[in-house]
Order: C-alpha cells, then structure tokens, then sequence
C-alpha cells in the first residue's frame, strides 16, 4: 500500500491529491482550448472542495492563484487574472468544513469520495463524463493499492454509483485500464520508492560516518 507520507508533499492540503492528479492531466492536453475546459473544470471542483471560500469577494482570483500554484506555475492556459508567485504563495485558503459523517470506502479516502459528490453537482455534460471517467480509473487504483489480489470492475461501477446518490453513470462501453497493467504500475512505484529511499539512507550514514 501506498503511504502518503511516501508521496510527494502537497502544496496546498485542502484541496486533495485527486485535484493534483486532474491538474497533471489537464498539462498532459495537447490541445489548447481543452487544457483552458479542463482548467475552469478544475477551478469548479476546487470551490465545491472549498465552499468557504466563496465568502471572500475575490474568490475566483484566489483558486486561480491556488490551480497555478499546484501546477508549479506550468500550466499553458488561459487565466483571466495576473498570476504571480509571492502573492499566490502567501495565500492561505480557509479550513475546510468538517463532515459530520464518516468515510464510506477508508480505502479510497476522504478527498475522493468529496470529489464523487462535487462532480456529481455539475452539470450534465462533456465535462462532468470526463471527471467521472478519470474518478473511476482513480478509484481502481486505489482499491488494487488496498487489496492487491483481485478487483472486479463491477464493483468500482456499483460503488461510484453509490457514493454519487446514483449520478454518476459510465457509459456501457467504458473500458477500465488493465488490473494487470495498473498493478506493474503500482509495484514498480513502489518499488523505485524503496529503492530511493534506501540511497538515501546509504548516503546519510556515508556522510555521518
């Protein structure tokens, strides 16, 4: 299993690695004017994320200022505001609100199952189809790094179902990335981990030696 403390530190915690993963898809766009659909995606899931917020006037500026920050200021959009990095490091969002009731699936986690919600209070559309797809496929692999043995695909279908009240639907034909494939992924991350973090520990003990 996966540990966070094994992953990369986040800049900013509030908003969760999912909103991180969506931001590397989105640089991953070729074309321009999906990078700019998916980046106003993305400002829409962080405020649903972050409902708080909303109560500052210049809201809007402050999850742009959050998205390029994420993004180590490396992604090719087009933001309607001027972006610069002493300001957008010395912002801070609000706290999030506390749930009052607790985590359905422990395995795919707090931040995953707010998503499933925030997506599912989108609007029908090309870009809520194209978060659901990207959830189900995050949603695979964090059960396969929970339960490496086997995964039914089914069952990630009925539980995105059930997380969503039932509003997220995949298409029949959706294809989820091979068990196979996603777990030589997952073994050979954590494995290149391994490998990093016993280099270090080698040289730690050369330069105390």
């Amino acid at each position: 299993m996966e540990y966070n403390t094994q992953r990369e530190q986040l800049k900013i915690s509030d908003y969760g690695r999912n909103v991180v993963k969506m931001i590397d898809y989105a640089k991953r766009l070729d074309n321009r004017e999906e990078r700019n659909k998916m980046a106003n995606v993305i400002i829409d899931v962080m405020a649903q994320l972050n409902p708080k917020i909303k109560e500052r006037t210049d809201y809007k500026h402050i999850l742009w200022d959050h998205l390029m920050m994420m993004a180590n200021y490396d992604l090719d959009v087009d933001c309607p505001y001027d972006i610069t990095r002493e300001e957008s490091e010395n912002i801070h969002p609000h706290r999030l609100a506390l749930h009052d009731h607790g985590i359905r699936y422990r395995h795919y986690g707090r931040a995953l199952e707010d998503m499933i919600r925030a997506v599912a209070d989108m609007p029908a559309g090309e870009e809520r189809d194209l978060l659901t797809a990207q959830i189900a496929h995050t949603m695979k692999r964090q059960y396969l790094q929970w339960n490496r043995d086997t995964v039914d695909d089914a069952l990630i279908t009925d539980q995105l179902a059930e997380l969503s009240g039932g509003r997220l639907q995949l298409p029949a034909d959706f294809q989820y990335t091979d068990t196979k494939e996603l777990l030589s992924t997952i073994n050979s991350a954590q494995a290149n981990k391994t490998e990093n973090g016993t280099k270090k520990k080698k040289k730690k003990k050369k330069k105390n030696a």
